[in-house]
């Protein structure tokens, strides 16, 4: 049980890690949703 205790948070904190590292491949590339996808044209 002390061993499960001690692995659990090393666990979790490498899941946080894993998440944070792959974050980029499984959101979509579109950084900036604000701007709109065709610049506006010159008037």
């Amino acid at each position: 049980m002390a061993i499960f205790a001690v692995m659990l948070p090393v666990l979790m904190l490498g899941v946080i890690l894993a998440l944070g590292r792959y974050e980029e491949w499984l959101l979509p590339p579109n950084r900036h949703p604000d701007e709109p996808e065709t610049p506006a044209l010159p008037h």
